[in-house]
C-alpha cells in the first residue's frame, strides 16, 4: 500500500512513524525505491542502486533511535560498503566491491538508517558541479539545466526531490554546503575531527575533508551528527567534546549572538546581487531574533591562502591517483582521467615536499587569524556562493588548462574552501530563493568545534522562517 504522506515528513517523522508501528521501515524502502525509478532518469542523481541489499536491511530488527528505518544514500567518494564499488565517477577506478564498510557507514547503519544505493559525484570530487565522464551530469531538481553543485550533487538533488530526507555527503572545499545552498538544503560541513575517515584513512588533504550529511531539516542534521561523531581507534586527532547530544542541544534557544556578516568577497569583489540580498535577508532575521547583527569579515591574506589552499588540493589528486596506481597496479590509460583531474594531477606532482609543509603552515597563519576574528564574534554569515546555481557546462572538467578551467569557480565558490583549511563549522541553511524561483543559501560559520551554537541558531531560523514547504518542479 502507497504511503502518500512519505515525502512530507523528514527523517525524524518517518522514523516515529516506524517506532509506532504506523508504517514500517520495508514500506518505507519501496516508497524511496519507487522515487528513484520515477526520478532518477531526469534527475541523474543514483549512479549505483542497492535496492535488494535495502530490502533485505529493513526486513531485519530496527534499533531504536531518531533515524531508525529510514532510507538513505551513500555519496560515491568515501561512502563504502562492503560488497559494492566505489569509483568516485573516474573511469581509472575498476568497480571493485569494497573489502568492508567505512566506520561512518557503520555508524550509519547502528542509527537504523537502511542505504538504497550510491549517489552521482564528480570524478574524485574536484569541482562544485556534479558533471563527469563516467557518469554524466547531476540535474537541479529545481530547474534541470543547472547544476546541482557539487561534488556531493547527486545527493543533494536526490533529498530535494524527496526521494530520501537525507542523504551521505563529504566536504573538502565545499562539497556539502555548497549543493546545499544549490538545492535548498541544510548542509553541516563539522568540525575538523568530529567524524571519523577510518577504518583505513586518518585525514585527507592535511585535514581539509570531512564527513556529514545534507538534510531538510536541522534536526535531521542534528540527529545525523549524533549518530556518526566521535572519533575512531587510532585516528590522528579529534574534534573538541561535543554536547551529550546534538538532537537534544539543538532545541535550547541560542544565547543573544555576536553576529558578523558579509556582503562582499574577502578581496572586496562585488557578489551577485541574489547572494547579497540573501545574507542581508538573514541578517534581518537574526536581527529580529534578538542577536548583534553587523558587517565584518575576517582579515585573510588571500594572496597566502589560495594558492596554499590549491597547493594542497592539487597534491591531494596526485596522492589519490598515485594511491590507485598501486591498487590496480598500473598507470591511468590517457583517457582514463578527465583533462582537468590529469592537469591537477600533474601540477601536484611538481609540488615539493617543503612547498606542501610551507602550505600547510600558511593554511594554520589564516586559521589563527580566524580564530581571533571570533574572539569579537560567534558567528560569521557569509553567502554560500557568489551567485545562484550556474547552468551545466559552465564549469568544464575537459578543459585542460588549470587557470581557466577554475577561473568561474573562484568567482562562485568565493568562502565556503576557508572553512576547510580552518576546521571550522559551517552550515547552509535554504533562507532565500531568488525571482526565477532558484534557491540562493547562506552559510554560518562557527567556532572550532562549537557545532552546538550553529544548530541552535540554525533551529531557531527555520521556526522563524521555514523552508519546509518550499518544493521544487521534480518532488515526491
Amino acid at each position: 500500500m502507497a504511503f502518500r504522506e512519505y515525502a512530507q515528513h523528514d527523517g525524524i517523522g518517518l522514523a516515529a512513524l516506524v517506532a509506532k508501528k504506523k508504517v514500517s521501515a520495508s514500506e518505507l524502502v519501496e516508497e524511496a525505491i519507487s522515487r528513484v525509478e520515477k526520478h532518477n532518469k531526469a534527475l541523474n542523481a543514483v549512479i549505483y542502486p542497492m535496492f535488494d541489499e535495502a530490502r533485505r536491511l529493513a526486513k531485519g530488527r530496527q534499533p531504536k533511535g531518531p533515524l531508525a528505518g529510514v532510507p538513505f544514500l551513500l555519496k560515491d567518494i568515501l561512502g563504502f560498503y562492503k560488497g559494492v564499488p566505489t569509483r568516485q565517477a573516474s573511469r581509472y577506478i575498476p568497480p571493485m566491491p569494497a573489502p568492508h564498510h567505512a566506520t561512518l557507514t557503520e555508524r550509519f547503519l547502528a542509527a537504523g538508517l537502511i542505504p538504497l544505493g550510491k549517489t552521482n559525484v564528480p570524478e574524485f570530487g574536484m569541482l562544485p558541479t556534479t558533471e563527469s565522464n563516467l557518469y554524466g551530469a547531476a540535474h537541479n531538481p529545481w530547474n534541470l539545466a543547472h547544476s546541482t553543485g557539487g561534488s556531493s550533487g547527486g545527493s543533494a538533488a536526490a533529498v530535494a526531490a524527496g526521494i530520501v530526507p537525507l542523504a551521505h555527503a563529504n566536504d573538502g572545499g565545499g562539497s556539502i554546503r555548497i549543493p546545499a545552498s544549490a538545492c535548498g538544503l541544510v548542509g553541516l560541513k563539522p568540525t575538523r575531527g568530529r567524524n571519523p575517515l577510518g577504518p583505513d584513512i586518518g585525514d585527507i588533504m592535511g585535514g581539509l575533508v570531512c564527513e556529514g550529511v545534507v538534510s531538510r531539516s536541522v534536526r535531521d542534521t542534528a540527529a545525523a551528527l549524533d549518530a556518526t561523531h566521535g572519533p575512531d581507534v587510532g585516528d590522528p586527532y579529534a574534534a573538541p567534546p561535543a554536547p551529550r547530544s546534538y538532537l537534544a542541544d539543538m532545541k535550547k534557544k541560542p544565547r543573544r549572538l555576536r553576529i558578523a556578516f558579509a556582503t562582499k568577497a574577502l578581496d572586496g569583489s562585488a557578489l551577485h546581487e541574489d547572494c547579497v540580498a540573501a545574507v542581508k535577508r538573514a541578517a534581518t532575521l537574526c536581527e529580529k531574533q534578538g542577536h548583534i547583527v553587523e558587517e565584518a569579515s575576517p582579515q585573510i591574506d588571500l594572496a597566502i591562502m589560495t594558492p596554499a589552499f590549491m597547493a594542497l588540493w592539487a597534491a591531494g589528486q596526485a596522492a589519490l591517483v598515485d594511491a590507485t596506481s598501486l591498487l590496480v597496479g598500473r598507470a591511468p590509460n590517457a583517457d582514463e582521467l578527465e583533462p582537468l583531474t590529469r592537469a591537477m594531477v600533474e601540477r601536484g606532482r611538481s609540488i615539493t615536499a617543503s612547498q606542501y609543509l610551507i602550505s600547510i603552515a600558511m593554511l594554520q597563519m589564516a586559521s589563527r587569524a580566524v580564530a581571533r576574528f571570533h574572539l569579537e564574534y560567534d558567528v560569521w554569515l557569509t553567502p554560500t556562493l557568489g551567485k545562484p546555481p550556474v547552468k551545466l557546462g559552465v564549469i568544464d572538467p575537459n578543459e585542460s588548462d588549470v587557470e581557466k578551467a577554475f577561473a568561474p569557480v573562484i568567482d562562485y565558490v568565493p568562502f565556503t574552501a576557508y572553512q576547510n583549511a580552518t576546521g571550522q563549522p559551517a552550515i547552509n541553511l535554504p533562507l532565500h530563493w531568488n525571482k526565477e524561483k532558484l534557491p540562493v543559501g547562506v552559510q554560518f560559520v562557527g567556532r572550532f568545534g562549537d557545532e552546538a551554537t550553529l544548530l541552535r541558531l540554525a533551529a531557531q531560523l527555520e521556526k522563524a522562517a521555514p523552508w519546509s514547504g518550499m518544493r521544487p518542479p521534480v518532488w515526491d
